[in-house]
């Protein structure tokens, strides 16, 4: 691999962690909402960035050039998703945008698990499937948190349940797909202990 491929791949991948600070760090209350000017300068940037990035993607070839353009379509709509919750100000808004951040990373995981075969790459895509449902669930739980229409207490104890229930879910179909690897009585012995971790019958 390239040096530009590294330092591109780093500059992206450090692009999409800085992002996912900032929504994790974000606060739930209400900051000032930005600007209908700003959303739109944000957007235009986005746009044009992605097609600078775009343009780098198609000196690759193979799943290097898919990765790449995984990347660029992804920093491209958490900027976006970013300038629409700063824009809208709403929890739901916010919510969204880190739904779509994760997303974005889970879309980038896929792409690098095609260098995989086997069951490795299975379990690369179950774990990358995993983080995405706990993206998702995390920014629900969030936006339950600073719902104001309604009981915050039992509405986010509700949504924090089923959060629960749904990383649970995502991590025993992980478990399970790495006794896949296993055969014989290794392999009910491991599908047996997964059952017994995560409550299945």
């Amino acid at each position: 691999m390239s040096k530009l491929m590294i330092a591109m791949f780093v500059s992206v991948g450090l692009g999409f962690a800085g992002a996912g600070m900032a929504q994790v760090k974000s606060p739930t209350t209400n900051p000032t909402p930005a600007s209908k000017t700003t959303y739109d300068q944000a957007v235009k940037d986005a746009d044009a960035q992605y097609k600078v990035a775009k343009q780098t993607c198609s000196s690759l070839s193979g799943n290097a050039k898919d990765i790449c353009l995984a990347e660029a379509k992804g920093k491209s709509s958490v900027a976006k998703a970013d300038a629409e919750a700063a824009y809208k100000n709403t929890a739901k808004a916010r919510e969204n945008a880190r739904v779509v951040h994760a997303q974005a990373i889970y879309n980038v995981a896929v792409e690098k698990c095609d260098d995989l075969a086997g069951n490795p790459k299975d379990v690369c895509v179950k774990e990358a499937k995993a983080e995405l449902v706990k993206g998702k669930s995390n920014a629900k739980v969030d936006r339950v948190a600073s719902d104001t229409n309604r009981d915050a207490a039992t509405t986010q104890a509700d949504a924090r349940k089923d959060a629960n229930a749904d990383k649970r879910e995502a991590e025993y179909k992980v478990a399970i797909e790495k006794c896949d690897a296993l055969a014989g009585a290794a392999k009910d012995a491991c599908v047996s202990s997964a059952k017994a971790q995560y409550g299945k019958s």
